[in-house]
């Protein structure tokens, strides 16, 4: 008579968590209340590496119909490739809820979508905000920036340096200034960053940094405003 033998699989494999018990399940936010529209505070079009933590987290506010905020309203978080925590929260005395988020793996433009129900199963309000994930050539075209452009082309002053911005007429553009830079080709913008303004017509307060930059690098700071820019960049306008 042959033998038969019972094989049995720990809890564990079985996906159980624990023998005997079922896996525990994150309890669903109940909304106390409810607003008519969500609005964003602060972290919209922050900037960071693939993968990386924003430094700042993604803070939204909902308003009644009178446009005062709403405590304890639901707040539910989304985005394609995103890692976001908490998923859903409710929103303080204030009105206001937050997030981190987490950068995918993938260069390119995140969104974060933010949802609120509206009362009586009126629907939903709902805000989107742009995040963007730097690949390798535009995370080296922001270090160069950092260094060689930013005080000129960014209006604030940071603790680490004062800006120049308000020195020079006419103000020069923004790096994410889409509306403007998108329309210029990328032969152009490495004449203008290798031989000065003056090489296009452009402002002589525009220095030329041929000797300065190696073409790669000149290359990495187009790939930077190009990824930044807003509105998005798309070939075809520079065309």
């Amino acid at each position: 008579m042959k033998k038969r033998f019972l094989f049995v699989l720990p809890c564990f494999l079985l996906g159980l968590g624990s023998c005997g018990k079922p896996a525990a399940v994150a309890p669903l936010v109940t909304p106390k209340a409810f607003g008519t529209q969500i609005v964003e505070q602060s972290g919209g079009k922050q900037v960071a590496g693939v993968g990386a933590r924003l430094n700042d987290p993604v803070v939204l506010q909902v308003n009644g119909t009178d446009g005062n905020g709403v405590p304890r309203a639901l707040v539910t978080f989304r985005g394609d490739g995103l890692n976001l925590n908490p998923p859903q929260a409710l929103t303080d005395d204030s009105g206001q809820a937050s997030v981190v988020v987490q950068l995918g793996a993938i260069p390119g433009i995140y969104q974060v979508v933010a949802e609120t129900p509206k009362p009586g199963g009126g629907g939903t309000a709902r805000v989107t905000l742009r995040q963007i994930a730097l690949g390798y050539q535009e995370k080296v075209g922001k270090e160069i920036s950092d260094k060689y452009c930013v005080m000129c082309h960014d209006p604030e002053s940071t603790p680490e340096r004062v800006s120049n911005f308000d020195n020079l007429a006419p103000p020069p553009h923004l790096f994410s200034d889409g509306n403007i830079l998108n329309a210029i080709s990328d032969v152009d913008l490495v004449k203008i960053i290798a031989d000065g303004g003056p090489a296009l017509g452009k402002s002589p307060q525009t220095p030329a940094y041929g000797n300065t930059l190696k073409p790669a690098e000149i290359k990495a700071v187009i790939a930077y405003m190009r990824a930044i820019a807003d509105p998005p960049y798309s070939a075809q306008a520079a065309k």
